[in-house]
């Protein structure tokens, strides 16, 4: 942790979520002091009580008491439900803002971010991290006001009755705030620990409920048991640690106030002082002591639930502080023409040591359709994944209809593209809903064309709710052959004009896979395409095929050219076809 994420740092731009609730600050203020002081004041009356009513006979005290203890208590309810309910009320307001700025941070957010922080991690940040800000602002705050009050009303009754015995208290302040010092960084190093253990368990449970059936096919269940033991084991290891930080900062602070307490005891029975000391205030200041005990202990307690609190305030800063997405387009597009071409293009991943795509020039033009063909990491993918910018090219440039692609709005780029990929991503929502995502202003009427072009309706006919079926958890509901005919079917309602296939009919069988290259080929009339395929015969038709092998162009022309040519394109359809038949 840099830092920058130091805990003073962290609580002054913290107290920035919490400048709109100004108004809801005094009420709980006044609710969480007013209790203390009450308290305290109660307290306070054990002098009178015992010198002047039961040592004196004045019971005039006592029935005074009789008739205000009850509306006392009232008040004293009424003012713990201001501050606990108020700082309550704040807190949850709070995080539910926090959570808001993170999860629209995190859809604004490059690729690259994404691709380097594991989902796991960025869901703990959303969901754990979050409510731990929760109790720093409700409950440790409410702890802090109302128990910090009651300590400055006790020592307040104390140094009015006997400064004398009353002095001893101050001494060991310093001693207290070292403790509370040291403890605090503590609690904080153990904090980021808890949170790290917390984001590798989300995401181990993440990965083995997405991966269940790999797991019973491979018979992994005592790996990822024996995974999950060591990760959870740790995050308890953390945790006891911070209990242990917690118990010995209690225990030391109790310590040192009993020697206080032993010393005003002593000093008590010094002659000089004895002659001074009614049984009233000698009971008061040792009462007062006793029950200073609880609030010391309270305030340590609390202070570990704050330093949690300023930790992951830390741990969510990190992320809000990352760059989004970079939009320095100034150009707006409507429509797209649709003509490509990428001018000696070289791209490498982030992190990576051998470029992705070397020094890579083709043009589209409108209306065409290029085909890219390549063994799996050879850079196809990375293509598609340059025109939509996911990414931007370290070198060369990448235009549409004739402007850099980076001078254009990324909205509005990104507008003009259709993509259909071999992972298909499907929401947790009807089926109608699934294919009309993104689109403006589509009605019923639109959605069920575009589902019957794509051959949906022949399997949501048989489904008693038809377009309204929920499709689950990315569509877990569906076979791979049906997802990926809901994403077709969205890119048909999405009517942009350059389609990006990349391994569209890879999920299908023979059958779905005939009924959809017949959509596609209506789909991409008049349109520019982009088709990344593994298998040749669904290309054949394609205007020009580009042939790539390590980031690098090693063959290009149409299909017959190729063919002719002998050359590696020819090889690979051979691989495929035996006889005449397609493996």
């Amino acid at each position: 942790m840099t830092e920058t994420f130091t805990t003073p740092h962290t609580f002054r731009r913290f107290r920035r979520y919490l400048g709109d609730f100004k108004l809801a600050f005094l009420v709980s203020g006044i609710g969480m002091v007013g209790y203390a002081l009450l308290d305290a004041l109660v307290i306070a009356q054990l002098k009178p009580l015992i010198d002047d009513s039961l040592g004196g006979g004045d019971y005039e005290f006592l029935r005074l008491a009789a008739w205000f203890i009850v509306p006392i208590f009232i008040l004293r309810g009424l003012f713990n439900f201001m501050g606990t309910y108020t700082l309550g009320w704040i807190g949850n307001k709070v995080v539910m803002n926090l959570r808001q700025q993170l999860f629209r941070h995190y859809l604004y957010l490059p690729v690259s971010f994404h691709d380097k922080n594991a989902p796991g991690n960025l869901i703990s940040k959303v969901i754990f991290d979050t409510e731990q800000v929760a109790n720093a602002a409700g409950k440790a705050m409410a702890t802090m006001v109302r128990e910090g009050a009651f300590v400055v009303g006790l020592l307040a009754a104390m140094f009015y009755y006997s400064w004398q015995l009353s002095l001893v208290f101050l001494l060991i302040g310093p001693v207290v705030a070292l403790i509370v010092s040291v403890v605090s960084k503590r609690f904080r190093s153990v904090s980021r620990s808890i949170q790290q253990a917390m984001g590798n368990l989300t995401s181990n449970v993440e990965q083995v409920i997405k991966g269940h059936k790999v797991v019973l096919m491979f018979g992994g269940q005592d790996k990822e048991i024996n995974k999950f033991t060591r990760r959870n084991n740790y995050n308890r290891q953390q945790i006891m640690k911070l209990l242990v930080a917690q118990i010995l900062s209690v225990s030391s602070i109790q310590i040192i106030a009993s020697v206080a307490l032993a010393a005003v005891l002593y000093i008590a029975s010094v002659p000089q002082m004895v002659e001074h000391l009614t049984p009233g205030i000698f009971t008061q200041v040792v009462v007062n002591m006793i029950m200073l005990l609880k609030p010391l202990k309270q305030l340590t307690t609390i202070n570990s639930d704050f330093q949690r609190g300023m930790a992951a305030c830390s741990s969510v800063f990190e992320v809000i502080d990352q760059n989004v997405e970079q939009d320095n387009g100034q150009h707006a597009l409507v429509r797209a023409k649709g003509n490509i071409e990428f001018n000696h293009v070289t791209f490498c991943y982030p992190g990576k040591e051998h470029d992705a795509l070397k020094d890579i020039s083709f043009s589209v033009k409108q209306g065409q359709s290029l085909a890219l063909v390549g063994r799996s990491g050879s850079g196809k993918s990375t293509i598609s994944s340059l025109l939509t910018r996911f990414y931007q090219p370290q070198k060369g440039e990448v235009l549409l209809d004739g402007i850099n692609i980076e001078d254009l709005k990324l909205k509005d780029l990104r507008k003009q593209f259709a993509l259909v990929s071999q992972q298909v991503t499907l929401f947790s929502d009807s089926i109608a809903n699934n294919i009309a995502y993104g689109a403006d202003n589509v009605s019923p009427e639109q959605i069920q064309a575009a589902a019957k072009t794509a051959h949906v309706m022949e399997f949501v006919d048989n489904m008693p709710e038809g377009l309204d079926t929920q499709v689950g958890e990315n569509g877990l509901m569906l076979s791979g052959g049906q997802r990926q005919r809901i994403a077709i079917a969205r890119a048909i309602l999405t009517d942009a004009p350059i389609l990006i296939l990349d391994e569209a009919t890879s999920a299908l069988d023979t059958e779905s896979e005939r009924l959809i290259q017949d959509a596609l080929e209506k789909l991409q009339l008049n349109r520019t395409s982009i088709v990344i395929a593994h298998r040749l015969s669904t290309i054949e038709k394609a205007d020009q095929i580009l042939v790539i092998e390590q980031g690098e162009i090693i063959e290009e022309g149409n299909h017959q050219q190729l063919i002719d040519n002998d050359g590696p394109y020819a090889s690979l359809h051979k691989m495929q076809f035996v006889e005449g038949h397609q493996i």
